[in-house]
């Protein structure tokens, strides 16, 4: 079985702001710097108390009047996840529990920033086991999102999709965000629209689908933003029975569980 993930890229900086609007802008964010730990300026003995500054200062960010401009609260609140993520030493100590404040802060601001879903996937359903409330945040996107306004916007109804039925265990969910992901694909990605559409049809007639699950980890570990993500889509799939092997070239391919005849079968 063979699956390609698909790169988007940030939406460009608008060229032209309004030089009123981007100075009050800066200055409500650079009295807020002192709040920041950068780490380029030492690094904190007690990271506990960094999380603590930290959640107060997305706090304060989220009541800043944005006049208009919240995809740039956005679009800067998932840079400082991505430093946030990058402080490994730290995250060691505290883990990730503000992962669920910078989403919830993103998707206020900006819930059609469609590249921000695949990480609010991992980062609260993964690595704060708390799948319910990543459905919330991504609900936020499929509300105001279309096709039209993006192209890929039907990835957030295909993680929406998987995280229903990986970590919720709720199959009628998953169809019903499987079948809208293959509704939004159908011009931009036909071939991934008529692949979410099968999945709805096995799910339909086989909710406990041993292949459909093992399907669903393996496209979870191809588009992984994090290693322990992959690492655990991997036990997953070898947990259903099937198995990750390489080629000569070092190419990954996955063999199906062979207990299901249904294994032949692609979703």
């Amino acid at each position: 079985m063979q699956q390609r993930s698909k790169a988007t890229s940030f939406q460009p900086w608008p060229l032209l702001l309004n030089l009123a609007i981007a100075a009050l802008a800066l200055a409500g964010t650079i009295g807020l710097q002192s709040l920041q730990l950068r780490p380029n300026l030492g690094r904190p003995l007690n990271f506990s108390s960094a999380e603590r500054q930290e959640a107060l200062r997305l706090k304060l960010i989220e009541r800043l009047p944005t006049l208009g401009y919240d995809n740039l609260i956005a679009n800067w609140a998932f840079l400082s996840l991505l430093q946030y993520y990058g402080d490994d030493e730290a995250r060691e100590v505290t883990g990730y529990t503000l992962n669920a404040n910078y989403f919830d802060l993103i998707t206020k601001r900006d819930p059609r920033f469609v590249e921000i879903y695949p990480y609010l996937s991992t980062g609260v359903s993964f690595y704060l086991g708390n799948p319910q409330l990543a459905v919330e945040y991504m609900t936020r996107g499929t509300n105001v999102l279309s096709p039209q306004l993006h192209p890929y916007a039907f990835l957030v109804w295909r993680y929406k999709g998987l995280d229903q039925l990986l970590l919720i265990g709720d199959t009628q969910a998953s169809i019903r965000s499987h079948e809208m992901a293959a509704k939004w694909a159908q011009k931009s990605e036909p071939e991934l629209s008529q692949m979410y559409r099968q999945t709805a049809e096995f799910l339909k007639q086989d909710p406990d689908s041993t292949v459909i699950r093992f399907r669903s980890w393996v496209d979870v570990y191809l588009n992984a933003v994090d290693a322990k993500v992959k690492k655990r889509a991997e036990q997953e799939i070898v947990k259903l029975g099937g198995k990750i092997e390489r080629n000569e070239k070092g190419e990954e391919f996955f063999i199906v569980p062979q207990d299901k005849p249904a294994s032949s079968k692609k979703p």
